[in-house]
C-alpha cells in the first residue's frame, strides 16, 4: 500500500521508513506522516459532529499524542489505526467536557427581578453584566469553582475536589483565590 502505484514513483517511502526518521528527529519525516494521515485524522474528528475549531483541536492534540509516544510505536504500518483511535478518543474527550461546561449566565438571575423604581432596575442589570464579564474572563476552573459553590451548595468540597482532580484541601484556598480575582477584575470595570 506504501509502494509504487501506477505513476507514483518507487522511491515513496512506508510508513515504516517515516516513523524511524520521525523518531531520529527528522523533520521532513515528520511533516510526510501528517501529510499521509492528516485527512485521517480530520475525518474521523469530523465524524462526531465537531465545529472546525474543535476537530482542528482534536487533531492537533492526536499529533501531539504520536509526538509523546513515538518511542513506544511497535507497528508502524498500524499507525492508521492507532490515529483514528487517538483522534475518537480526543473527539469524546472533548464532547465529555462540553457536556459538563455550564453557559455563563444562568437563567435564574434573569427572573430575579430587583425592587425600585426603573433607574435602579438598571443599574441591577448593569452590574450583573458587569459581574458575568468578569465571570466569563476568570480561568475555567475558577469558573467551575465558583459555579459549583454558588449554585450548588450542597456539593461538598470532597465531591468538587473528585471533579476538579486536585485535593480536598486545596478547595478552600482556590475558592478564596478566585474570589480575589474575581474581586479584582469587577475593581477594574468600575475604574
Amino acid at each position: 500500500m506504501d509502494g509504487a502505484v501506477d505513476g507514483e514513483e518507487d522511491t515513496a517511502e512506508t510508513t515504516a521508513d517515516l516513523v524511524a526518521g520521525a523518531r531520529a528527529g527528522e523533520e521532513p519525516a515528520w511533516r510526510a506522516l501528517v501529510a499521509r494521515y492528516e485527512r485521517l485524522v480530520l475525518a474521523t474528528a469530523r465524524s462526531h459532529r465537531l465545529s472546525s475549531s474543535d476537530v482542528a483541536d482534536v487533531a492537533q492534540l492526536t499529533w501531539l499524542r504520536l509526538a509523546e509516544r513515538l518511542d513506544t510505536v511497535r507497528d508502524p504500518e498500524s499507525l492508521p489505526g492507532w490515529l483514528a483511535t487517538t483522534a475518537r478518543r480526543e473527539s469524546l474527550r472533548l464532547l465529555a467536557e462540553r457536556r459538563r461546561e455550564m453557559p455563563c449566565e444562568p437563567p435564574l438571575l434573569d427572573r430575579a427581578v430587583p425592587e425600585g423604581g426603573p433607574e435602579e432596575q438598571l443599574l441591577s442589570a448593569a452590574a450583573r453584566k458587569e459581574l458575568w464579564r468578569a465571570f466569563a474572563d476568570l480561568p475555567q476552573r475558577c469558573q467551575r469553582v465558583l459555579w459549583v459553590l454558588a449554585f450548588h451548595p450542597e456539593t461538598s468540597y470532597a465531591q468538587l475536589a473528585r471533579e476538579l482532580g486536585v485535593a480536598e484541601s486545596s478547595i478552600g484556598p482556590m475558592r478564596l483565590r478566585c474570589l480575589h480575582a474575581l474581586r479584582r477584575k469587577l475593581a477594574r470595570t468600575q475604574r
